[in-house]
C-alpha cells in the first residue's frame, strides 16, 4: 500500500472525547483525522516512550530551574529581612512612654506610605531582584556579620 492509499474505519469514542478531539482540531486547524492518525503513529511507535522520557525530563529540568530560581529569590528575602530588623533593633532606643502615642501615629502614616510604595513597586517595577546580581560572590567577612 503507498502512501496516497488509505484504509476506512469505523470507530465508536466516548462523547467527551469526541468533544475534545473536535475542539483541538478547531484550534489546531486540522482535521480530525490528522489527529487520530499522529496520536496512532506516536502510540504504535517504538520510540514513543523514549520521546515521552525525553518530554518529561526537559519539563523536570526547567521546573528544577526554576525551583533554584525561587529558592534563591526566598533567601534573598530572609536574608534582607533579617538584616533590616538587626539594624532596625541595633540603632533604635525604646521610646519614652511620653512620646509613645505620636510615634504611632507618625509610625502608621509611614506604613501607609510603605506599603503604597511597595505596591507601586510590585505593580510597575523596579525589582529588587533586577538590581541585585546572583552571580556576585559573597566576600568572606560578609557573611558572618
Amino acid at each position: 500500500m503507498t502512501a496516497r492509499q488509505r484504509v476506512k474505519h469505523t470507530i465508536r469514542l466516548p462523547i467527551d472525547l469526541t468533544r475534545q478531539l473536535t475542539d483541538h482540531a478547531r484550534s489546531r486547524r486540522v482535521s480530525q483525522t490528522a489527529i487520530l492518525e499522529a496520536a496512532l503513529a506516536s502510540f504504535l511507535s517504538p520510540d514513543g516512550a523514549d520521546r515521552l522520557e525525553a518530554a518529561v525530563s526537559r519539563r523536570l529540568d526547567r521546573l528544577t530551574r526554576q525551583l533554584d530560581r525561587l529558592e534563591w529569590h526566598v533567601e534573598l528575602s530572609n536574608e534582607t529581612l533579617a538584616l533590616f530588623i538587626r539594624f532596625w533593633l541595633t540603632t533604635n532606643a525604646p521610646l519614652p512612654d511620653t512620646a509613645r502615642a505620636a510615634a504611632q501615629a507618625m509610625g502608621k502614616e509611614r506604613w501607609e506610605a510603605f506599603v503604597a510604595s511597595l505596591n507601586r513597586r510590585m505593580e510597575f517595577g523596579p525589582r529588587l531582584k533586577n538590581e541585585i546580581s546572583e552571580d556576585v560572590p559573597v566576600q568572606p567577612d560578609e557573611g558572618t556579620r
